[in-house]
């Protein structure tokens, strides 16, 4: 491959795949829950943004009724939306508590009847696993948007001068958003999952052996 080739956009173009869903997920703080979805095989792309309200064109300093939200495209071949929401109630507190406003409500927007189906089926598993009602604020997908830049991939941006050694791969720093590797770091520098496992991973993924040559490399090199 070319070295424009061995940029992340190139590399990881293999992995997105016509079966991909999307999940989008409110629990809290959103910079966590992108590091834990991130660091899920199965999980192609993160990010955070607002969803769930009403207000237009919502901010950060300016969120209105919307609610710190992730959105997670995942591979149903690999990773079932079942598995994500599973995922999703066993790592928040699903209640609702009224003083915290609805920026870090428990929410889910679901998309389409069959994942409907789905969040109606584990709702009432995961109510019978966590010995609680859950009161999820759960309704249809309407809009999601996109949180300002310094917000995705937050885990991994804390770290400088790994950040930095990432420059070769990046034309510019947005791809962040959208790459699945920087997914799996961002995921990784805040303690889910293990550099070997990361390392095999790499090695299914559908990419070109001389990418992933690139990718485990840079994992192997990097310095934190």
């Amino acid at each position: 491959m070319t070295e424009q080739n061995l940029q992340l956009p190139a590399i990881e173009a293999g992995l997105a795949s016509s079966e991909m869903e999307t999940a989008t997920l409110g629990m809290g703080c959103f910079w966590g829950p992108e590091a834990q979805f991130g660091a899920l095989p199965g999980v192609i792309r993160t990010r955070v943004g607002y969803a769930g309200g009403t207000t237009e064109h919502p901010t950060y300093n300016q969120m209105g009724d919307h609610t710190e939200t992730v959105e997670v495209d995942f591979d149903p071949r690999v990773l079932s939306y079942g598995e994500i929401l599973r995922h999703f109630w066993r790592n928040h507190y699903p209640r609702r508590d009224d003083y915290m406003g609805r920026q870090y409500l428990s929410l889910l927007r679901y998309r389409g009847k069959e994942q409907e189906e789905t969040v109606d089926r584990v709702k009432r598993e995961m109510e019978a696993e966590l010995g609680m009602t859950i009161e999820t604020d759960i309704a249809p997908f309407s809009a999601f948007t996109l949180a300002e830049d310094y917000h995705q991939k937050y885990y991994l941006k804390r770290y400088p001068k790994a950040f930095e050694q990432l420059k070769d791969l990046m034309p510019h720093p947005s791809v962040l958003t959208n790459s699945t590797f920087a997914a799996r770091l961002n995921g990784f520098v805040k303690g889910y999952g293990e550099k070997e496992r990361l390392l095999d991973e790499i090695s299914g993924w559908n990419i070109p052996a001389d990418a992933k040559d690139t990718l485990k490399g840079k994992i192997q090199s990097m310095k934190w």
